[in-house]
């Protein structure tokens, strides 16, 4: 299970990003309004979550791209073990999300994000649907830590 939902998590990711930059050229062409509150442009992230950490030498590049392949194969082993459904599929979206952001980091040497979500002049930062999972993801596991009965999980 995990391996499926990482496998497609990465594809649907990296097929959005490829039709981002290469195919509407976003850096060429303007954002596209989706709704009043959601646009699609493109930020390159040199750091991670919210921006932290930006790396902005070679090093920096290839230190996160090698802690995101350290954890993402944590993240498969520890998916690869267990029998709980939700914490399955809470690490797979994980995985898939890692992936994402980690196949751009050796590629681009930097991570593509392009949803913008804004209210007013409410803004919030510019994420990736890799970025999506591995939110969503990180939920599954507080919500399988806290809510979730040792009993319920086997």
């Amino acid at each position: 299970m995990i391996a499926t939902l990482a496998v497609i998590g990465l594809v649907l990711d990296q097929a959005v990003k490829i039709w981002v930059v290469h195919i509407y050229r976003m850096a060429e062409n303007p954002p596209i309004s989706l709704l009043p509150f959601l646009d699609i442009i493109l930020v390159w992230n040199r750091g991670v979550s919210y921006g932290l950490f930006q790396q902005d030498s070679d090093f920096g590049r290839w230190a996160l791209a090698i802690f995101t392949v350290l954890a993402s194969v944590f993240i498969w082993i520890w998916g690869a073990k267990t029998k709980d459904k939700l914490l399955a599929v809470s690490l797979g979206l994980i995985l898939a999300g890692a992936l994402g952001n980690g196949v751009d980091r050796i590629y681009y040497g930097m991570v593509v994000d392009y949803v913008h979500f804004h209210v007013g002049t409410f803004s919030w930062y510019v994420f990736n649907i890799a970025d999506v999972f591995i939110v969503v993801g990180a939920i599954g596991l507080i919500y399988d830590s806290f809510f979730v009965k040792k009993s319920e999980k086997s």
